[in-house]
């Protein structure tokens, strides 16, 4: 029998339903459809634009049906060393080997790149990751941060006023140095938004490689003291409430 509800069928292109349904998002599900990974009633589609009446319409991501499934908000801690994303081409470790199996569909909210540890958000409510990863809203996420060498004040004045990488504008909303010396530097560092690898791409401008890179909390959710490869369920209506939406 099918878990679907009774509900009057509504049209989505095929592609816009599995980011409505947070199975993914917009840009992945384009791409798993042109991938041959999605099929409406049984048939492989491969354009994104494909209409589906929902949940009239069976559909099935990676030969396994999509429902709409209760909504759900994950803490999880990223280990060093696995990537964000539910497949990867190279074979590479993801969190989804991590993760149990039978989570359901979740997706990252935001990534975190291969050698970076610590909070990552996961959830199947696209408005709620709409919601924090908008930089409209600018969302703080607070990182621990350990760069090669002595970072001075006047460096953390630069990367909160920002610097140019690629043509792209990098920044800090704000940066704390913990401890300074000739070898090491120990930093913590808020961000409002979210560009690929941002935060090592700002420190390397700034004449300093990063050696270690943790996120310790983002928005109103925090770490704590889960362990890496751990998660912790929160109440969708309370993640919610958190966010005021």
């Amino acid at each position: 029998m099918s878990s679907r509800p009774a509900l009057s069928a509504k049209r989505y292109t095929v592609d816009r339903l599995l980011s409505k349904l947070g199975i993914a998002s917009r840009g992945s599900s384009q791409e798993w459809v042109r991938a041959g990974r999605v099929q409406i009633n049984g048939r492989v589609v491969r354009d994104p634009a494909t209409w589906v009446l929902w949940p009239k319409d069976a559909i099935s991501v990676d030969d396994r049906p999509i429902h709409d499934t209760a909504k759900r908000f994950l803490l999880f801690h990223k280990p060093k060393g696995v990537i964000t994303t539910h497949s990867d081409e190279k074979a590479r470790k993801t969190i989804f080997d991590v993760l149990p199996a039978d989570l359901g569909y979740l997706h990252a909210v935001g990534r975190l790149d291969q050698a970076t540890s610590g909070l990552l958000l996961l959830t199947n409510d696209s408005t709620l990751s709409s919601y924090l990863t908008d930089p409209a809203n600018k969302v703080m996420r607070t990182y621990l941060v350990s760069v090669r060498g002595e970072f001075s004040e006047a460096q953390a004045k630069e990367a909160i006023v920002g610097v140019l990488d690629a043509g792209e504008r990098l920044q800090c909303h704000s940066v704390k140095i913990q401890k300074s010396s000739g070898r090491e530097s120990h930093l913590e560092v808020v961000l409002i938004q979210g560009k690929n690898r941002e935060i090592r791409r700002l420190f390397l401008v700034l004449g300093h490689e990063v050696t270690r890179l943790r996120r310790i909390q983002y928005g109103p959710f925090k770490l704590g003291d889960l362990p890496p490869g751990a998660w912790r369920e929160i109440p969708i209506e309370d993640a919610r409430k958190s966010l005021r939406l």
